[in-house]
């Protein structure tokens, strides 16, 4: 099992209700794959100090836009590598980007828990 973890700060703010739909598109993208599960994605919960850190991306100051976590399952690397290639799943991840660019930080591991 590979936990592939996605971290995904946002260029301008967005509201959290936009938010909400792009992380549901990306989960019914990946769910719609065939080779995730299951796929969580939830908005990233800031802490007093990480603007600090200068490596968090998910940082967030109280006027900023909120960042999205997101974990997708899957059993292997080729069902990782087969799941990235769907192409509904760049429809919804070209078309969030386009409307609100953001960069995206990624970790690969077995599960921590």
């Amino acid at each position: 099992m590979i936990h592939h973890t996605m971290i995904d700060s946002l260029d301008q703010p967005l509201p959290v209700a936009a938010l909400g739909q792009c992380l549901a598109g990306i989960e019914r993208a990946m769910l719609g794959t065939g080779t995730a599960q299951p796929v969580v994605a939830r908005r990233h919960l800031p802490v007093p100090g990480e603007g600090a850190v200068p490596a968090l991306i998910a940082t967030e100051s109280p006027a900023a836009t909120p960042t999205a976590v997101v974990q997708v399952a899957v059993a292997d690397a080729q069902a990782r590598a087969k799941g990235f290639t769907a192409p509904g799943l760049y429809e919804v991840l070209d078309r969030w980007q386009s409307r609100h660019p953001y960069k995206v930080t990624w970790a690969n591991s077995e599960p921590l828990v």
